[in-house]
């Protein structure tokens, strides 16, 4: 293959000029609002080793994972996950702060999507940890703020959010006498709510009151009225508890001003062994997919050694930035003030003089032409409106 043939491995992408203003835009938007509600930044690394995402709450496929071995020949991993990574930082160098502990992150994280076209296997992700905490209710209810005040950041009228529990899943498929790869296997169909497929194999397993319910499970979204209807489907006391507590967490949301841009989705069922309570997604109008995703991991930092309790959400930068130019509201970038020409030997001089003027807030291009006319001529082509001469004297000229 021909160096030229060589653009970009599959699944990634180069941004350029309008790219990264509206990626900056999104980072520096949501590094206030997580500052502002008291959190602090940490970085974890880009690479980790293999075992941190394969213990029994943190199971990622490892066909999805970018692997690669040390000097040492350990397995490790490009980072597939921001929230396994701060779980273990949360119980190991944060193990004595006071709690809770408030975190944000903005980084990459890798997944190998080669059987999915149009996803990115490297997406950029900002996002909040709550860790610890005796009022898990409180809790929840801040992270679901903050993540509504995330999307409303970005297009006030032209959002939603759904929330869900996992609880209700794990209750209806614990009943079922089944192996765990049967429950990957349902778990996978709901979420993608492929009801031919999720009907033929909770067929094959029989027809009983949890099989029917799981069949409904993909088309239990809605208003508040899906409450009534999962209830009415299947309830015990755990699942009683579980509809009575999202019902007034979605009252909580409303009569905070959000109504309307709530809605129930039952069917929520991402990553089972790595949720425990409320899970939830958001989304903008112009992108096809959720850009925010959620919830409660109780169990996840206990797995590194030290019990916590914790939620929070991810917002796929990428996809908002990509929002944002849809809807026509891109950042522009600061325009280039003036091209700064130095007579010949005064080159050192024109420069020094540039430093001058861009300490002070100003945005410049060096010429790299030898004569004022080339100068001038570069200027217009690039709509720049002023040219800046140091010689024996600084002269500025609109052009």
């Amino acid at each position: 293959m021909k160096r030229y043939d060589l653009i970009t491995p599959e699944g990634t992408r180069d941004l350029l000029f309008e790219d990264c203003l509206a990626r900056r835009e999104v980072e520096k938007t949501l590094a206030a609002l997580f500052e502002g509600f008291g959190y602090s930044e940490v970085v974890t690394p880009g690479i980790e080793f293999y075992d941190a995402f394969s213990g029994s709450t943190r199971n990622f496929r490892q066909e999805s994972l970018y692997k690669l071995t040390d000097s040492k020949g350990r397995l490790i991993v490009l980072r597939p996950d921001s929230t396994i990574p701060i779980a273990r930082l949360a119980a190991t160098r944060l193990k004595d702060a006071d709690s809770p502990l408030r975190l944000y992150y903005n980084q990459s994280v890798f997944s190998n999507n080669a059987l999915l076209k149009g996803r990115s296997d490297e997406v950029v992700q900002a996002g909040i940890e709550l860790i610890g905490g005796d009022n898990v209710k409180r809790a929840d209810l801040e992270v679901l703020c903050t993540a509504v005040e995330a999307l409303a950041s970005f297009d006030k009228e032209n959002f939603r959010l759904e929330i869900g529990h996992i609880g209700y899943f794990k209750e209806l498929v614990a009943q079922l006498n089944v192996d765990e790869d049967i429950i990957e296997e349902i778990r996978l169909l709901i979420s993608s709510k492929n009801f031919p497929a999720l009907n033929d194999l909770l067929d094959e397993i029989g027809d009983n009151e949890i099989t029917r319910a799981l069949k409904q499970l993909p088309s239990l979204f809605g208003g508040i009225e899906v409450l009534d209807k999962a209830s009415d489907i299947y309830a015990n006391d755990k699942i009683t508890g579980i509809l009575y507590n999202l019902r007034k967490v979605f009252n909580r949301l409303s009569s905070l001003g959000y109504e309307g841009k709530i809605s129930v989705d039952l069917g929520i069922v991402s990553h089972t062994d790595y949720y425990t309570g409320i899970v939830f997604k958001g989304y903008l109008s112009e992108v096809g997919q959720s850009v925010l995703k959620g919830g409660r991991y109780d169990n996840l930092i206990g797995s590194f050694g030290k019990e916590l309790p914790a939620v929070g959400f991810g917002v796929n930068v990428d996809s908002v930035a990509l929002h944002l130019e849809r809807i026509g509201a891109n950042p522009a970038g600061k325009p280039v003030d003036a091209v700064i020409f130095g007579e010949k030997g005064y080159v050192v001089e024109a420069m020094s003089y540039a430093q001058k003027l861009v300490r002070e807030g100003c945005k410049l291009e060096h010429s790299l032409f030898n004569s004022y006319e080339e100068t001038v001529e570069y200027a217009k082509s690039k709509g720049i409106k002023k040219v800046i001469t140091v010689g024996e004297e600084i002269t500025e000229n609109n052009i």
